[in-house]
């Protein structure tokens, strides 16, 4: 975790090599011994567990350093696309540590998968029936089926995927989805794995429990109805909500599993395999986003500092701010926490939209042109998937190493070049579109 302390030092270390200054006037940061640590409490919450894949959701840090990181430290992952598939096989993770989930995987997709040995939870029946098609005799891949337990919503509504009209997986309440459900495994042994996701951000961890003993549920119905053990692993989707108004880590993994445990004591005593999709709460505390203070104005009264960190790498905190704030510090040119008076000011980002703004009125000392602010918690899903809005190019992304009392920089992602933004953007078929 980024304490202020090693905030401070990376700041310093980062202005003086001149990786975020007036060059490069946005950059990410991740603590790679933090990131250690957090595998480590997830591996030890799991420990009296006797068979768990804990795959990392790659959507969360979609960088191929961070993955090998969290390769090397023994987890698997979770894709979603065929990009994420790629990322995870560059990272050097084993086909058979890779899960597939997707509501719209192609047959391409599938294919692929199948092929590989990576394993797939189908989003309803109608994507059995393609596996039925595609499946060869010889395929390694454990096939499973995402089921939505329909236990309702968490604080945000767009986070919460077991409500009553989730797009995921098949509605288990609906008329008749259970009994299609139970048959669809009776006419596939191959089949042996149930997959449900309640949810993570804003949902509080005893509704995300309910989801999970419901799908426990389901997997001792399936095999009392084929007469015979054919679940063999539960993939319990889905994360944990994470703390963004201070440093402390809250709710623990510790805390998930006593919580699952209560809800369900059989969900953990090893009759099933499980599989875990943890991405925001091993990597949101343990990275940062700094960016430079361009110009401060006054409108209608109001401070106004106008930053190069916006809704292109905080765009949930931008277009939901009530859901997503994100703590803010200031900081002097050199790195150090500024210590002027604290005054209510807006920190607004660099796009062309009246609403690109992190924070609003929020109180912080007095930000100046030259100056430095800090969004805190944004390992996962910030500044490593950024939004191409404006053409702004990719910001770095560096490592931070603490040796020997030093701070120690590595590039996980390069600045990207402008000439490259143009040649994503078409720039070689400039041509294309004139009259001959």
């Amino acid at each position: 975790m980024l304490h202020q302390e090693k905030v401070q030092a990376t700041l310093r270390e980062a202005t003086l090599e001149g990786v975020v200054g007036e060059g490069h006037p946005v950059a990410g940061f991740i603590d790679v011994q933090g990131v250690h640590d957090s595998v480590t409490a997830l591996y030890d919450a799991f420990a009296h567990v006797p068979d768990v894949l804990h795959a990392f959701a790659v959507k969360a840090c979609p960088l191929v350093p961070v993955l090998r990181l969290l390769a090397d430290a023994g987890m698997g992952c979770e894709v979603a696309s065929p990009g994420e598939t790629r990322l995870a096989l560059a990272a050097g993770f084993a086909p058979e540590r890779i899960v597939l989930d997707s509501p719209a995987k192609t047959r391409a997709e599938i294919r692929e998968a199948l092929t590989l040995g990576i394993a797939l939870n189908a989003d309803n029946l109608t994507e059995l029936d393609r596996i039925d098609a595609l499946r060869p005799r010889d395929s390694r891949s454990v096939i499973g089926l995402r089921v939505n337990p329909q236990v309702g919503a968490g604080a945000i509504a767009a986070m919460s995927t077991a409500t009553p009209h989730s797009k995921f997986g098949v509605a288990l309440d609906d008329p008749g989805a259970r009994a299609r459900v139970l048959e669809a495994f009776l006419q596939r042994p191959w089949l042996t794995r149930l997959h449900a996701h309640v949810g993570s951000q804003g949902c509080p961890l005893p509704l995300i429990a309910q989801g999970l003993a419901a799908l426990h549920r389901l997997a001792e119905d399936i095999d009392e109805y084929v007469g015979r053990r054919q679940v063999t692993s539960l993939d319990l989707g889905g994360g944990l909500p994470v703390n963004f108004s201070d440093d402390t880590t809250r709710p623990t993994f510790e805390d998930y599993v006593r919580v699952l445990t209560d809800a369900e004591p059989a969900l953990l005593d090893g009759r099933y395999q499980l599989v875990t999709e943890f991405g925001r709460s091993l990597l949101a505390k343990n990275g940062f986003t700094a960016a430079l203070v361009e110009y401060v104005k006054t409108s209608g009264g109001r401070r106004i500092a106008l930053t190069h960190a916006g809704a292109q790498v905080a765009t949930r905190t931008v277009f939901m701010p009530d859901a997503w704030p994100v703590r803010i510090t200031g900081h002097a040119p050199d790195g150090m926490l500024k210590t002027t008076p604290v005054v209510p000011q807006d920190v607004a980002g660099p796009l062309c939209f009246a609403g690109d703004v992190v924070a609003h009125e929020r109180l912080l000392p007095e930000l100046s042109e030259g100056d430095l602010v800090v969004l805190h918690d944004t390992g996962a899903y910030y500044f490593s998937a950024p939004w191409a809005y404006n053409s702004l190019p990719r910001p770095g992304v560096y490592g931070v190493l603490h040796r020997a009392g030093d701070t120690v920089l590595v590039p996980v992602r390069t600045p990207q070049p402008v000439d490259e933004l143009v040649e994503e953007s078409g720039g070689r078929h400039a041509e294309a579109l004139l009259t001959p």
